[in-house]
This record gives C-alpha cells, structure tokens and sequence, in this order.
C-alpha cells in the first residue's frame, strides 16, 4: 500500500466496546444516527421509483457536467430561496465526497495544500491525502458562538496553499460564518489568490426559529468559488448517490476552471441516467422532507435543551443549522473516562466523542438531531451525567 492510505485500521476503544455490547445482545441507544431512512424520516415513494425507470435512460448520451433537464431542475431550486445560478455553472457528481476530490484535483498539484476548518467531518484530511494533497486545519473556538480564529486561517496558510474549505452550517458545530469573518476569509482568499470550497450541504436545515436557508457563498464573489450540495441532505436520499458543484467568481477564471473541471467529469462519468433523471422530481418534491427533518430537529432541541435545563449537567452549545448538536458536559462521575465511552459502558448510549471530528474539548460530545423522539427521550432519562446511575438492564 502506498502512504497515502491509513497505516492502522485497528478498532477504537469506543468501538471495541460497541462490538462487544452488540455482541452480547444489548439494547443499544444509538444517538449517532444521521441516515434519514434509518431515522424514520422516508424521503423515496412509488413517484420517486417511477421516475428511475423513466425510457429516456433507455439511451446513452452522456454530458460530462450532467444531464441539462437535472442542472436545469437544480438551477430551479436555487431560484425558488432567491439563489441566481446558470445552468452551465452546474456540474454532478455521485456524492460530496467525490466532489472534493474532483476540485483537489482541479486545483492542486501532488503536495499543495488546503486549509480546511478543525472541527470539521473526519472525512475530509483522508480524501484530500489520497489526492496526494496536505489538508491543513484553520481553528473554529467556542465562546458563547463557534468564532473563526482568523490568525489561525492566516498562520495554516503557505506558498502552496491553494483552496479554503468552508463548512456552513458546519458539521459538527452547526456553525455560521458571520458577516465579517465571511468578509474576512474572501479578503484572505482574494490576496492569497486562493479558491473557496464551500459545503453548504445542511443549508436548507436552519435551527428553529430561523425557518429560511442561510446564508450561500453563490452570487458575486472576488474569488473563484464552488459551492457543494447533495440529494442526500437536501432530499434526504442518501441512497439516490447524487451531488453537485455550483461555481462562482471571476468570469474568465470562472470559465477555464469549468472547462478544466468538466474534462475531469468526463474521465469518470460517474452519476448513472436513472437518478439523472429522476432529479427534477426529487428536487420538486424535496419541501416535505425538509419540513418533516426540521419538526425532527426542533423537537430533538426541545428535549436536549430541557434536559440540560433539569440540571443535567450539560451545556447545548450554540449553533445556526444542520443535524447535529454538541453537547459539553460540566461533570460526569469517571473523569478518567471520556463522556462517550462512560455514556456507552454505564447507560449503552451512543454518542460520538468531539474528538472524531478532530475537536480538542474532551468534555464534549457529538449526537444527531435526526434520532427518533422515543429513542431520545429513553436516553435522556437515562443519562445523567451529574449523577451516578446504575448501568442499564
């Protein structure tokens, strides 16, 4: 194998003993759950499966950047939240994921670098190693509202420094750039002649009481600019394995980097004729997934916050969107374990540790806000961190 590929695949101690409780037949709460079929939150019906089968997939006439009807259907739907995106600024791809990959390699030669925000999903750093490119992480702390720490951002970047990744809302924090740190990063990237990536995959997912998308990176920027998105959230169709890239910026840099990405398409052609087509549908009908997902995340807040409230021991920190929540704890009975792994041995609750999204305070942990009501709420009457209770039957 080359060194570009993990060196230790052995398990963690948390999932060691995930294994061993599942094992022995446990009835585990698992808080982690972002998968909206595995949440109760069904996005695909009988219309939906129809659509797959529609006989224009019976032909093959492959268009590197996407179907036009789909990018067509998808420059629709920005428009329907005020969002003006050309069509031929559009380019699908099979998932996020290969999206990144895709634009590291547009953008860097083996051994550039991108900076990319700490916490962040544990993906990005191994998709960015295996495109033989350094991701580097800029800081987002915590005091009161996750805060760019821009000398953090200034002092990750160097001479190969070739992209910014933003995450907005951010996954874990939930967090939203404000208007001046969006102002400063542009600023950064426009003197350092660097790109931004912005993943703005959770927008549609605004915590309550906001009810409307936030803030895009889309519409007139100094840099060129390449917005993600996916029918995995914003349909959530995880299973449908279509993204896409939206690009923004400079004209003439606008335009050689869409041709340079659209030969990079062309090598994989990777997003199939069924979910092509079916996309318009998808996208048309994406309004009562969004809805069911934000009452889930409303009411998953509700039962965290009036836990915490009880005296729990625990702060709900501060976010704008998306589906996770962290959750600091101020005390827990065995400090020489992590929150996660004491939730896990002593109540057989799931949650993720903040470190797995490379976040540095121990005492917090990482759980989804799609989990079923009655599933949470048996957790949470469980779980105490500020008392010692009896480990679960």
């Amino acid at each position: 194998m080359t060194g570009r590929l993990p060196d230790v695949h052995a398990p963690n101690e948390l999932a060691r003993l995930l294994a061993t409780k599942r094992a022995a037949g446990r009835r585990l709460l698992d808080l982690t759950i972002t998968n909206p079929p595995a949440a109760g939150l069904i996005a695909f019906d009988a219309m939906a499966r129809a659509a797959l089968a529609d006989p224009s997939v019976e032909a093959y006439d492959p268009d590197p950047r996407g179907r036009r009807s789909a990018r067509e259907a998808l420059a629709s739907a920005y428009a329907a939240s005020g969002d003006e995106v050309d069509p031929d600024r559009l380019f699908l791809t099979a998932s996020t994921s290969e999206a990144y990959a895709h634009l590291l390699r547009l953008l860097c030669e083996p051994g550039d670098e991108v900076l990319i925000p700490r916490p962040s999903y544990p993906i990005l750093e191994p998709i960015a190693r295996l495109e033989g490119v350094r991701a580097l992480p800029y800081r987002l702390t915590y005091d009161r509202r996750w805060i760019l720490d821009i000398d953090s951002l200034e002092g990750a970047a160097g001479d190969r420094t070739r992209a910014i990744v933003v995450i907005e809302p951010n996954n874990p924090t939930g967090s939203v750039l404000s208007r001046d740190e969006r102002a400063a990063v542009e600023e950064f990237a426009v003197r350092r002649r660097l790109a931004i990536i912005a993943d703005e995959v959770f927008r549609e997912f605004p915590w309550p009481p906001a009810a409307t998308p936030l803030p895009t990176w889309l519409g007139n920027r100094d840099v060129p600019t390449f917005v993600l998105g996916g029918a995995s959230k914003s349909c959530g169709l995880p299973q449908a394995k279509v993204a896409w890239i939206a690009l923004a910026g400079p004209r003439a840099a606008a335009e050689r980097l869409a041709e340079g990405l659209e030969w990079v398409l062309d090598l994989f052609l990777s997003v199939g004729a069924p979910i092509q087509a079916a996309l318009p549908l998808l996208l048309s009908r994406r309004g009562t997934f969004q809805a069911a997902a934000r009452d889930r995340i409303a009411g998953s807040l509700g039962q965290w916050r009036a836990w915490a409230a009880r005296g729990a021991g625990a702060e709900i920190l501060a976010a704008e969107g998306g589906w996770s929540v962290m959750v600091r704890l101020e005390t827990w009975p065995e400090p020489s374990l992590e929150p996660a792994l004491w939730a896990l041995r002593e109540h057989d609750i799931v949650v993720h540790p903040a470190h797995f999204y490379d976040g540095d305070d121990d005492r917090s942990v990482v759980a989804s806000l799609l989990t079923d009501p009655d599933v949470l709420q048996t957790a949470l009457k469980r779980w105490s961190p500020g008392i010692r209770a009896p480990s679960a039957g």
